[in-house]
């Protein structure tokens, strides 16, 4: 059979093979948030022990961030402050215990996890989020552990308990003025690309036990009557004022928030998702909806941990109702991938529930991400659904979708490309490009290879031989063939990824006599 025949026989067999599953064959895309959570609380995902050394923390670090490089994702959110303590050296709070061991012990020998992770995911073209827990002070009721300088300690007035943990009290001025400094210091100090808040607000409900903070809207009810209003209203006040003080600091900084899958049931409010769970509107005081429909938010990244056709909460209809409920800002879906292969649950034990998940959200123009939950279960490669990733969904690089609402600018393009020949390898180099009419010049740098005769287009993301956001204007090409001729383009981005029109072409052959 002539090859070009068989090509198209199977080429049509994929096509009637997906719609009869149900799926559409689409394009991968060059824009799409790829994102994982790597816990600290605990030590779910790094460092292993607290009672590792510095180097060994280092070196397990870069292997964490190597495999998901690897596996295609471009984002992680790196959890700083578990419980009003730092995985940080510019902080006012004190060196966290799943650190070192210790509350308040600093590394020995000395290093700053943040700054080391910033650094080393930006040179895997990596955002990094700083992710803060707003009000968890404790974890436990045992306190012995606690440092001296612990903020329990400095201002017991600021928190209450519950189920034998110590939560800022949302409802104190002075308490949301702290919180806020606590994440400036972050801003101001590191090269981070986004500020990242989990579901943690006022506690989850627990059997037997009450929030004390009756005296607390008694002396600070603000206007209100009604103590679950005034609770929703503490939290907004937090979110607001983070999202003006952020920006203010430095506009290009996105500000996300992780919060739980419902907003709120449409038994319990007609603006709801046909769900029957917990909510965070009614059970957390946190109006998750609002944020992101006032503007406060650049991407909400809601948790959606259930399986499609789950009878209280399906995955379909709440990527449905979030995708109705994101007014013009980013949706990220917070995917499950601890549960999968889950021992009680039929539907996780299906191989094809997460890949169906994402080809659900990548059939809806109103997603523009994943976020995976957690670094460990998904170096874990459970069910194979890491491999799927690397051969399959993110088999090419994507940019994170951009945010014109922080910056609408294009950078200047990259000057002088060249290209040259050194035995198996093509060395590029470039110059930096102008400023751009912001001031903006380059922030990280896009490499594409094309084959000879091929048009130069930047929309394909198989053609993205590498992403860094560092000020490195040189990359080998180590993967190019002897006896081809290729053509390169280079590209700048800005902080918020914006991408400029492509340098100068740059031609080489890599012949047997360059050897």
């Amino acid at each position: 059979m002539n090859n070009c025949i068989r090509a198209l026989l199977l080429l049509f067999l994929v096509c009637v093979i997906g719609l009869v599953h149900g799926q559409q064959i689409m394009p991968q895309p060059k824009r799409e948030l790829r994102g994982v959570w790597i816990a600290t609380v605990t030590n779910i995902d790094w460092p292993s022990s607290s009672k590792s050394s510095t180097q060994q923390q280092q070196q397990e670090l870069l292997e964490i961030l190597s495999a998901h490089h690897q596996t295609g994702i471009n984002a992680v959110m790196f959890q700083v402050r578990p419980a009003a303590d730092a995985l940080y050296a510019k902080s006012r709070e004190p060196w966290s215990q799943w650190l070192t061991g210790k509350q308040g012990k600093a590394p020995n020998p000395a290093y700053d996890p943040l700054e080391f992770a910033i650094t080393e995911a930006h040179q895997r073209g990596m955002e990094l989020h700083a992710w803060f827990n707003p009000y968890r002070a404790t974890f436990s009721a045992n306190e012995r552990g606690l440092s001296d300088s612990h903020i329990t300690k400095q201002k017991p007035d600021w928190f209450f308990t519950y189920a034998g943990r110590k939560l800022f009290n949302p409802g104190l001025p002075e308490v949301r003025e702290y919180i806020i400094k606590v994440i400036l210091d972050v801003v101001d100090n590191y090269d981070i690309d986004g500020v990242h808040l989990d579901d943690y607000f006022y506690p989850y409900p627990v059997d037997g036990q009450h929030i004390d903070d009756a005296q607390t809207f008694k002396d600070h009810p603000d206007g209100f009557t009604d103590i679950k209003d005034w609770r929703r209203h503490n939290v907004d006040t937090l979110i607001h004022a983070l999202s003006d003080s952020i920006h203010h600091h430095k506009n290009y900084i996105k500000f996300g928030i992780s919060p739980f899958g419902i907003w709120a049931n449409k038994r319990q409010n007609i603006e709801g998702s046909e769900t029957g769970g917990g909510s965070s509107y009614y059970e957390q005081f946190a109006d998750s909806r609002k944020w992101i429909k006032e503007g406060w938010l650049d991407y909400i990244n809601p948790q959606i941990y259930w399986p499609f056709n789950n009878r209280a909460a399906a995955f379909e209809k709440l990527v449905d109702w979030w995708s109705n409920n994101t007014y013009g800002k980013h949706l990220y879906i917070g995917m499950a991938t601890y549960r999968i292969n889950e021992r009680m649950s039929a539907s996780w034990k299906e191989a094809d529930q997460m890949p169906k998940q994402i080809r659900y959200e990548r059939q809806n123009p109103r997603v523009q991400g994943s976020v995976y939950f957690s670094s460990k279960s998904l170096q874990r490669n459970l069910l194979g659904f890491t491999d799927s990733l690397k051969t399959d969904f993110y088999r090419y690089p994507a940019l994170p979708p951009v945010m014109l609402w922080r910056d609408g600018v294009t950078p200047n393009i990259p000057r002088e490309l060249t290209a040259k020949a050194t035995g198996k390898l093509v060395n590029l180099q470039w110059q930096l490009p102008l400023p751009a009419t912001d001031g903006d010049t380059a922030f990280g740098y896009v490499v594409y290879r094309f084959d000879q005769h091929e048009p130069i287009n930047l929309t394909d993301p198989k053609h993205i031989l590498n992403v860094t956001y560092s000020q490195q204007r040189t990359f080998e090409d180590q993967t190019a063939e002897v006896g081809k001729t290729y053509q390169y383009v280079v590209t700048a981005l800005d902080r918020i990824k914006n991408e400029s029109y492509p340098s100068n072409t740059a031609v080489v052959n890599l012949s047997a006599n360059s050897l």
